[in-house]
């Protein structure tokens, strides 16, 4: 990974080398922690945060239901990562992710985690396409996983936990080790939930079709595509997908913050629509990357989205 010159942890700004922590940190040994994934954009005003608030506030809903003390308000995390990103301003010439994290520190071992001391970092370097310029472009080829999405029934699937993310591991290292580039995750009944870090859409008729949340995290990204599709005058409809539904859709694509809006061009070798991005893939892409580029600050629908550094 592009380094940056600094990472922000605990209210300071250190040097990139010296962000360490103990290896006998609560959380490396129990798992509980909550993150973020956001980006900033290079616009022609300049580098811009986009959702800032809402991925703030996200990580502090995340800490809620996770029993972490964040120690610092939503004002605060915000400035911090306008802070940090004015720091590394000479390290960045692309767009650049930013990955907020609370922890539990050194100072006590055992499952309870009520006396852990609470670690909050932020850091951000350049980096490009989640899943590569080709799938961005042409999409990609994804396989259902033997692995289910985290029952509801053990775990907290509106939490952004590092501990749920062993699930999504897993089921990408088996696409992976498959010839496939990205892992799609059925919940416990056998529907479709998600990738293993994406919502997925399906287009059917011209209509834009998405999961509901179920079993799956609140999604930005997934939002803002929603709000996207309505521009254009696409009827959505979030509701239950089969497995083979999915593979007689005319389009189909995954959003989030890394993987923006990708593509899928093919699903346990069922080549989807034509085998490529599609009419209103591609539609809901350029509206996209208007609305994180600046193009679509003046929208009173859209004004603070992008909070801009420069």
């Amino acid at each position: 990974m592009k380094e940056s010159s600094y990472i922000w942890k605990n209210g300071e700004l250190i040097a990139w080398k010296d962000a360490t922590t103990h290896v006998l940190s609560h959380t490396l040994h129990y798992g509980n922690a909550a993150f973020e994934g956001t980006r900033a954009y290079m616009t022609p005003k300049g580098l811009a945060i986009f959702r800032l608030r809402e991925h703030c506030a996200r990580l502090l809903r995340s800490c809620k239901i996770l029993r972490l003390a964040c120690p610092y308000t939503l004002e605060e995390l915000e400035s911090a990562h306008i802070e940090l990103l004015k720091a590394n301003r000479a390290d960045f010439s692309g767009n650049v992710y930013i990955r907020p994290l609370v922890y539990l520190g050194y100072g006590v071992m055992g499952v309870a985690h009520i006396n852990a001391p609470v670690e909050t970092i932020i850091a951000a370097w350049e980096w490009g396409a989640y899943l590569g310029e080709d799938g961005i472009n042409n999409g990609i080829k994804v396989k259902t996983s033997s692995f289910a999405r985290n029952p509801i029934r053990s775990t907290m699937g509106k939490a952004k936990a590092a501990a749920n993310y062993l699930n999504s591991q897993m089921a990408k290292y088996e696409a992976l080790a498959c010839g496939c580039d990205e892992a799609l995750l059925l919940d416990e009944q056998g529907l479709v939930a998600e990738g293993s870090g994406e919502c997925i859409f399906i287009v059917r008729d011209n209509k834009l079709i998405t999961p509901p949340h179920d079993y799956t995290l609140e999604s930005i990204t997934q939002a803002t595509t929603i709000e996207l599709a309505k521009d254009l005058g696409l009827e959505v409809l979030e509701r239950h997908i089969t497995r083979d539904e999915l593979y007689v859709a005319d389009e189909a694509f995954f959003t989030g913050t890394a993987a923006e809006i990708t593509p899928i061009r093919e699903v346990d070798f069922y080549t989807i629509g034509s085998g490529g991005a599609g009419e209103i893939t591609k539609a809901l892409q350029a509206q996209f990357h208007d609305l994180v580029s600046g193009k679509k600050e003046q929208n009173p629908k859209y004004a603070g989205f992008l909070t801009f550094i420069d």
